[in-house]
């Protein structure tokens, strides 16, 4: 790791660690703030991998990864109150899911981006964004939430509220909270893949000149 690759590490740990704050804040019904800042980890790396290779990019995620099961410590050790409950902020469940999600998702993107990388510049960062997203949003909302997955009686009882029946998306057939909340994620997922591509073709147009030179 040279010094060239510290701006993609600590990019990729304040996306970490701010989406590990604000996650804990709604936007609407469905979403929390969390939402917006986590798919840029996806531009973070596909940057890293456009322009230094899959070494480096692979280096980046790992390094995230350590940062999000710091955060998921600290967090475990902050208790809140709430309707006569103690509770920790970051539940066991939700902690191992972000992070099993993180790193499946994050390396196969890098998997799947350097597979494409010699055809249109568009076409690694896209696909293997949408791929990663998707199995993100599958992976984190399935163990962190899904009545089908136990992970003993005390951690499923801290996300038992996810399992409450609602209307799917407020508008549709009734089915589980998590659901709808896995569907809007996916959503912001895509939508922000489409828009990371400018600024992906911005940052990497002016660093392979920079390394070049």
């Amino acid at each position: 790791m040279t010094r060239a690759h510290l701006p993609g590490i600590l990019a990729m740990a304040i996306i970490v660690v701010a989406s590990n704050i604000l996650v804990q804040f709604l936007f609407g019904n469905w979403l929390t703030w969390g939402a917006f800042t986590y798919p840029l980890a996806f531009l973070v790396t596909d940057v890293m991998n456009r322009v230094y290779g899959v070494g480096p990019a692979r280096k980046v995620i790992f390094a995230g990864f350590v940062v999000g099961i710091l955060c998921s410590l600290i967090g475990s050790q902050i208790m809140l109150q709430g309707d006569g409950f103690t509770y920790a902020a970051v539940a066991l469940r939700v902690a191992i899911a972000s992070g099993t999600a993180f790193l499946i998702a994050q390396l196969v993107d890098v998997f799947v981006f350097n597979s494409l990388r010699d055809g249109n510049w568009w076409r690694a960062p896209l696909v293997s964004s949408v791929i990663g997203s998707a199995l993100d949003t599958a992976i984190f909302f399935t163990l962190a939430f899904s009545a089908s997955v136990s992970f003993g009686a005390a951690a499923d009882a801290e996300v038992s509220w996810a399992w409450d029946l609602v209307p799917l998306l407020g508008i549709g057939a009734e089915s589980p909270l998590w659901v709808s909340l896995a569907i809007a994620d996916w959503m912001v997922k895509l939508s922000l893949a489409l828009i990371a591509l400018i600024p992906f073709k911005l940052l990497t147009d002016r660093m392979l000149v920079a390394k070049i030179s």
